[in-house]
């Protein structure tokens, strides 16, 4: 009787069986939900928007950022821009057969973009502008036939623009700019229909779009310029000599007035006082100006016009490593200068190698070196100009715009500042010098910290040390305690 139950039986337990592995597999997250688990594990920070993103809920398409085909269910869009997501880009994206948007930018994505992008055919618009990415620019994204929209300008991109991108007829917004690029602009295909916009801010392009001519090797040609230049001095020294009959018949009178000049200059500056504190002494004869990363979009000519300017009115503050001035271009833009003064003749050979390390620096919370100009009697850096002010002043002159969720902000903002000199960046760099009055707020109150190695460089000058920046690793200056309880303090 028990062996007929048993048998009876068995066709219900195979059903119910048979009704429990079916239920399983419809809870499993699919393929594509797969993929965006492996993107947020190769994300090592956010602003949090990625804690939604749950293992256990087998739909991705209610994911934040996530959009897909409502039929299909498959990913259709990736757009996670202005989340402060940090990390490489994972290359299993490429595994997004369906995938048509992907917006990343605005981020601190790193790393190189991966070539398995080009398996993502029914791609439309690709945005990774705004970020640290670095590398070549994969070929394979000539494979994206449908492509409209590519922009990965602003990052740290090196290499030629590859011509498969000109195959993509397609295309009706391309961005390049602001990156390391070299070489001649792509003629052929659809990148000729762009212009020099696209390309800014790429000094090692070259082409008619921009304007600079190729050389045989592939550089920009910087000989024409200098051509004309030439034939241009010797028409005016011809004219000049027309002119040096006439000039000789009043050369005594002139040296006359000139002496007379000479004479009031010197009693001026023997007894009168100097009412205007300029940097036109700093920035004469002999002065050069060197640039980082390309983005400082101004010749060296109408920098040094600017900086001839300035004075004491145009001081912001003034620090333990020199005095901070309000340099404002023509175009609007606006940076921050500090001079620094020089100390001895060997202050040029070893400022200039360890600014080399500090412009190579490119961070979300770090101030932003955009490069320096080298005179005879100082060193003029030029950082970005942050209108928040610095830490030491908010906490002293506007506390009451510090709320609690600002300051844990601010305090977040430095802390992945430090992380990254101190773990990230090559060679590390210990600040050494870390103070309310060297964390600077931009305009949303996110912090930026600045002076990081200066404290090396110039207390290593004076002690006619000359190591690299990053010092003795984990070595605090004595009396440069950590003053960040300030901010919770108050």
């Amino acid at each position: 009787m028990g062996i007929c139950l048993l048998k009876w039986q068995w066709p219900w337990l195979l059903y119910v069986l048979l009704i429990h592995v079916v239920i399983n597999k419809s809870e499993a997250i699919t393929p594509d939900g797969e993929v965006l688990l492996s993107f947020r594990t190769s994300v090592v920070s956010s602003d949090g928007i990625l804690l939604q993103w749950r293992p256990e809920d087998p739909d991705p398409c209610k994911w934040k950022g996530v959009k897909c085909d409502l039929k299909t269910k498959r990913v259709t869009h990736l757009s996670l821009s202005h989340h402060k997501l940090s990390g490489s880009i994972s290359p299993d994206l490429g595994k997004l057969e369906n995938l048509r948007v992907l917006a990343l930018h605005n981020n601190n994505f790193y790393g190189s973009i991966p070539p398995e992008l080009g398996n993502c055919t029914e791609l439309e618009g690709i945005f990774l502008q705004g970020n640290y990415l670095s590398g070549a620019i994969p070929s394979e994204i000539g494979n994206l036939s449908q492509l409209q929209n590519l922009d990965i300008s602003s990052n740290s991109l090196s290499g030629n623009i590859p011509a498969s991108l000109g195959k993509l007829y397609n295309l009706k917004n391309f961005n390049v700019s602001t990156n390391f690029l070299v070489g001649p602009i792509p003629s052929d295909g659809v990148l000729a229909n762009f212009t020099g916009s696209s390309f800014v801010g790429n000094r090692g392009l070259c082409g008619v779009k921009i304007n600079s001519t190729c050389r045989d090797d592939g550089l920009p040609d910087t000989n024409g310029q200098s051509t004309n230049s030439d034939q241009n001095q010797i028409g005016k020294k011809k004219y000049s000599g027309r002119l040096l009959i006439s000039a000789s018949a009043t050369v005594g009178a002139l040296l006359l007035v000139a002496l007379m000049c000479f004479w009031g200059c010197f009693l001026y500056k023997k007894f009168g006082k100097n009412d205007r504190i300029s940097l036109a002494m700093d920035v004469g004869a002999g002065a050069s100006i060197v640039m980082f990363h390309g983005d400082l979009p101004y010749s060296s000519k109408d920098i040094i016009k600017k900086l001839e300017t300035l004075n004491e009115e145009h001081i912001i503050g003034i620090g333990g490593f020199g005095t901070v001035y309000k340099l404002a271009m023509d175009d609007g833009n606006v940076f921050a200068l500090k001079r620094i003064v020089k100390l001895n003749e060997g202050f040029d050979r070893f400022f200039e190698r360890e600014l080399e390390i500090l412009g190579s620096i490119k961070h979300r919370y770090l101030v932003n070196l955009r490069g320096y100009c080298n005179s005879p009697t100082s060193k003029l850096l030029i950082y970005d100009y942050l209108p928040g002010g610095s830490l030491d002043e908010a906490l002293h002159e506007r506390a009451e715009q510090l709320d609690w969720d600002s300051r844990l902000n601010i305090i977040m903002g430095a802390a992945k500042g430090l992380a990254y000199l101190h773990h990230d960046c090559s060679p590390r760099i210990i600040h050494r010098d870390i103070k309310s009055s060297n964390i600077l707020l931009d305009g949303n109150l996110d912090a930026r910290v600045s002076d990081f190695g200066l404290a090396k460089l110039l207390e290593d000058e004076e002690s006619h040390i000359t190591t690299i920046v990053a010092g003795t690793f984990g070595y605090l200056a004595p009396g440069r305690q950590c003053r960040m309880n300030m901010i919770f303090a108050r």
